[in-house]
């Protein structure tokens, strides 16, 4: 699946992405600036978790829960990572594990540890307001 988009349509993609997804863990790639935060705070808020999202670079994690508190989700941001062991050392393992919606950035950095049931999304800039995604 691949879906062209701007801004004004990210309600709709993150919708689209919902309903077709084949697992609750998300693997988004694509360079600095493409989006993946954005995107993500899209599904996050159509998934029932408000619009208080934000990227976790600094603190690796940040979890979410929908209005009524029931935990909605993880969303990792793993580029400060040096390695594998870093996000083992996070219980990487432990959230994994557990049967929420988990929101992978630059995943690439623990390919090593990533879930064999997970979906990739790649993100590419087609020009300044322009995304191509694709769902692998």
């Amino acid at each position: 699946m691949t879906i062209s988009y701007n801004i004004s349509q990210i309600s709709d993609v993150a919708q689209q992405l919902i309903a077709k997804v084949s697992s609750k863990s998300l693997c988004f790639y694509g360079e600095m600036g493409a989006g993946k935060t954005t995107l993500i705070k899209a599904l996050v808020k159509e998934l029932g978790g408000g619009s208080s999202t934000s990227s976790p670079t600094f603190g690796i994690v940040n979890e979410y829960h929908k209005d009524n508190g029931e935990l909605l989700g993880y969303h990792f941001d793993f580029y400060r990572l040096n390695d594998e062991s870093e996000a083992w050392d996070l219980g990487l393992e432990e959230y994994l594990g557990r049967d929420t919606w988990i929101f992978m950035e630059w995943p690439e950095k623990i390919e090593g540890l990533l879930p064999p049931t997970r979906t990739e999304i790649r993100i590419e800039v087609l020009d300044e307001k322009t995304r191509q995604l694709s769902i692998i």
